[in-house]
């Protein structure tokens, strides 16, 4: 296997050449490396990553299938802008999947389970402690806890739907992080979640998790 600069020996897996060099300019988009909008360079980053363009394309056509990049004819490729329409339809969706799943959660969970769900809640808690908040971590253990969730509601189908619809969703995630409040909110909700699946409470969990994604749209908007 090739190596890619920037990926350690202990990070290759066995697979396709171009799903490497699709992670990596991933997290180059969801980090603001590569800026919304942006042209995407390809001579400079094939040389860059010591590849030639035919595995850099067919990432770019993998990214492009989940909406992280537009390819316009005879121009290129270039970061996806996402319009206050896209993410509004976004946050629609996930709003429907997400609190679907957490009513099936409520129903359904078991007692180990549902520590393991309290175990990620402490982890926002602590996340959030006044004076210690750590916005990225914050966000990262809470996309945790929502997918820990739609694993235990056990639906392939949704999961999937769901994984290329938060890719979408974090092209705008900076504007939500730099609400004030939001994360003090985001908590709070947090807390109706599992206060509501706890009680294993369906109708409850899915209105809080619809709450939730409303709260979350006005953020970032």
């Amino acid at each position: 296997m090739r190596y890619i600069p920037g990926m350690s020996a202990l990070t290759l897996t066995p697979r396709a050449l171009y799903e490497e060099v699709a992670e990596l300019l991933r997290q180059r988009i969801f980090n603001r490396e590569l800026e919304p909008g942006s042209w995407i360079d390809e001579l400079k980053l094939a040389e860059e990553y010591g590849i030639s363009r035919t595995p850099l394309r067919e990432a770019l056509k993998v990214l492009a299938a989940e909406g992280l990049v537009t390819m316009k004819v005879r121009r290129g490729a270039y970061v996806t802008e996402v319009s206050e329409k896209d993410l509004a339809d976004v946050y629609h969706l996930l709003s429907l999947l997400e609190s679907d799943a957490a009513g099936v959660v409520a129903e359904h969970v078991s007692e180990a389970q549902l520590a393991e769900l309290e175990a990620l809640h402490a982890e926002l808690e602590a996340a959030a402690a006044p004076g210690k908040v750590d916005r990225a971590h914050f966000f990262a253990i809470n996309e945790r806890f929502h997918m820990r969730l739609l694993a235990i509601a056990d639906n392939r189908w949704r999961d999937q739907m769901v994984a290329d619809l938060r890719k979408v969703m974090k092209l705008n995630r900076h504007n939500s992080l730099l609400k004030s409040g939001r994360i003090a909110e985001s908590l709070k909700e947090h807390r109706a979640i599992m206060a509501a699946i706890k009680a294993r409470d369906p109708a409850g969990a899915m209105a809080r998790m619809q709450q939730h994604f409303k709260n979350g749209l006005e953020a970032a908007t």
